[in-house]
């Protein structure tokens, strides 16, 4: 297996939404129902052209099929960003944003938009892109990194030393809630 780890770009776009799809239907079924994840969807989860421009969103590609000639673009595998900015969680459509700039003397950097497409999870390519994310809010001066966890997603930040502060329910369509568990760690 050969991932690169790369920054994103908005010709990803596509991709990243494909991507993020396949992530929430084919892993958080045992954590929330169609119904919750549907409404996901449309109103919360999503790319954040935001962290793409500010240089803080990661693409993981798979490149070993690029060198036996099987494949002419590498194939997003995961991705994930992190962030200088307040909104906790939320693509461009999610109306929760708040994009002003955190203060990396008090404030935590946010991990955002964090997905594995379900034929690659759990072959270690969270972590590489957690640990690109990681160096870079240190480099940035940051104390630690926060996040807004899907439930399926707790055990993977859990063995990553992340610390549940806070269950909390995001609002969706019709009347329903998404559970998320704020998380955080110092760097």
């Amino acid at each position: 297996m050969a991932i690169r780890i790369r920054l994103a770009e908005a010709r990803d776009i596509p991709s990243l939404r494909e991507l993020i799809e396949a992530a929430v239907r084919g892993l958080q079924t045992g954590d929330y129902s169609a119904t919750q994840l549907e409404s996901a969807l449309r109103t919360v989860y999503g790319v954040d052209t935001q962290l793409i421009s500010d240089g803080t969103y990661f693409a993981a590609e798979e490149t070993e099929s690029l060198e036996t000639g099987m494949e002419s673009t590498p194939l997003l595998v995961g991705c994930g960003g992190w962030s200088r900015r307040k909104t906790l969680y939320g693509g461009d459509q999610f109306t929760g944003r708040e994009d002003s700039l955190l203060d990396p003397k008090r404030d935590a950097a946010k991990i955002r938009a964090f997905f594995i497409h379900p034929d690659w999870a759990r072959q270690g390519i969270g972590g590489m892109v957690m640990g690109a994310r990681e160096a870079e809010g240190k480099e940035a001066g940051f104390p630690g990194m926060e996040m807004g966890a899907t439930l399926t997603g707790v055990p993977f930040y859990r063995a990553k030393r992340y610390e549940e502060l806070e269950k909390t329910e995001v609002p969706l369509e019709d009347g329903l809630t998404l559970p998320i568990v704020r998380m955080a760690k110092d760097i």
